[in-house]
């Protein structure tokens, strides 16, 4: 099995050691190269977002329940409801996978000398051994997801690429992963110091052909000395943060060119 190595931070196109990129950095090229290229060329990131420390409470709950049944080895009975005939998979690195910050599973991709990692939920196994990769979500909607339609696009992406990580690193992975999807009720009459969620298991039937030939366009693109051309997103509507930056940059240009005309005169 490939270990994680290799160089972390801004893309050196002399260096031969194996550059390590993260799940979400190939979700952010993905959406848009140009980004990608800012962020993994020059270490100019997109503004970050608050944090989802909601979201992260219900994950880690999440394990730890999950995490009573896998030392029974007997099914949560979530996966009993939807018939679901597997157990939650008990394996040394399963600590390690979940590390998403620091370590996760990962995969040397020897073409690109891209070394990929991401950091998993959960893993279950079906009795003949085949492995399904399971990812917690949590959200309040009146209108709750229920099945692949309402998954984000995001979201299908990562599930291919953890099983796409799992594939290379040698185990039998089934096509069908599984979300765990938590959503908040807010029809409650009154808080009470307590939320209540309604929780569903929606199946995602997974495709990971695109993840090589994605990490084959990135290396290609961080290769190359020019930048990704703004609007070149992958989803195929303009970058909202390209257009941004583009139209804040000449308005910019144009109040210093002002400025230094006023200046001299």
């Amino acid at each position: 099995m490939a270990r994680a190595r290799g160089t972390w931070g801004v893309f050196d196109p002399t260096s031969t050691e194996p550059y390590r990129v993260s799940r979400s950095k190939i979700d952010l090229f993905s959406e848009c190269p140009r980004c990608a290229y800012l962020d993994m060329r020059y270490g100019v990131k997109r503004p970050s977002m608050p944090a989802f420390t909601l979201n992260n409470a219900v994950d880690e709950l999440f394990k730890r329940e999950f995490d009573t049944y896998r030392a029974k080895g007997e099914p949560h009975p979530l996966m009993k409801t939807y018939g679901i005939d597997a157990v939650p998979y008990q394996h040394e690195k399963l600590d390690e996978w979940r590390d998403a910050l620091r370590r996760g599973i990962a995969y040397h991709h020897k073409p690109t000398n891209i070394t990929l990692r991401g950091g998993i939920d959960d893993v279950w196994a079906t009795p003949s051994g085949e492995l399904i990769i399971v990812d917690y979500k949590a959200t309040s909607k009146k209108e709750g997801p229920k099945s692949e339609s309402d998954l984000y696009d995001s979201y299908k992406r990562q599930m291919e690429v953890y099983q796409w990580l799992f594939r290379k690193n040698d185990f039998l992975v089934s096509p069908t992963g599984y979300f765990v999807y938590a959503n908040g009720n807010s029809n409650a009459k009154a808080f009470g110091d307590r939320l209540e969620f309604d929780v569903v298991l929606i199946p995602y039937s997974g495709n990971d052909d695109w993840v090589e030939p994605t990490l084959i366009r990135l290396k290609e693109t961080l290769m190359n000395a020019d930048m990704p051309a703004v609007g070149t997103a992958f989803g195929g509507g303009p970058c909202e943060y390209c257009t941004y930056r583009e139209a804040a940059g000449k308005i910019s240009m144009a109040h210093y060119h002002a400025s230094k005309k006023e200046t001299h005169e």
